[in-house]
């Protein structure tokens, strides 16, 4: 019973769209509309500034975060990991499902990153280096969240952290990764946009 409560719960703050609701609020229309399709601070960072990119970034972190400390806060026997891996997971999968907009959402990027702040900090730092290192080397932000997201369990993984928590890093970057297939079609094709695309 705990776990479905868990489930539905973190289900329904990751799947809450403020991306979306931020350039609807701006006048913005459908941020799906362009670019990668997504609701994340990319995306909306080409349709309604830098400014609302930023705070849809921190808005997407903070739910993150939010999903797994709520499982955290509550005390439960031994499967208290399992439960918070489980809310890692379905908070992600809110992100980028969400039932309000017919399932379709952002990459889970700035939500991973939230998540696994709350959870394995220095997995992040290692995952923001590799992001960091990408864009500048490649100027694709996409290719970067990649990189980035894969990071996350490697570090997980030789850090030797809980098999609860490795799983849901594994899992968490194989839905990122999913969520940014039409990205690296365009990656493979040479289509992708560049960093300077988001400053026309």
């Amino acid at each position: 019973m705990r776990l479905i409560l868990v489930v539905i719960i973190a289900y329904l703050i990751g799947s809450i769209p403020f991306g979306y609701l931020i350039v609807r609020a701006r006048g913005g229309g459908d941020v799906r509309e362009i670019g990668s399709g997504g609701t994340g601070a990319t995306n909306v960072s080409r349709r309604a500034g830098k400014g609302a990119g930023i705070f849809t970034l921190v808005l997407d972190a903070l739910k993150g975060a939010l999903a797994v400390i709520m499982v955290k806060s509550i005390s439960i026997p031994a499967n208290n990991d399992w439960l918070i891996a489980a809310a890692a997971v379905v908070v992600l999968v809110g992100h980028i499902f969400p039932i309000w907009l017919a399932f379709r959402g952002g990459k889970g990027v700035a939500t991973g990153a939230g998540v696994f702040l709350a959870l394995a900090p220095p997995a992040v730092l290692c995952a923001a280096v590799i992001f960091v290192a990408v864009v500048w080397w490649r100027k694709m932000i996409s290719l970067g969240s990649i990189a980035g997201a894969v990071t996350i369990p490697v570090y997980v993984g030789v850090a030797q952290y809980s098999t609860p928590l490795f799983t849901a890093s594994f899992v968490g970057a194989l839905l990122i990764v999913f969520a940014h297939r039409g990205n690296i079609a365009r990656i493979w094709h040479g289509t992708e946009s560049r960093i300077s695309d988001l400053k026309r």
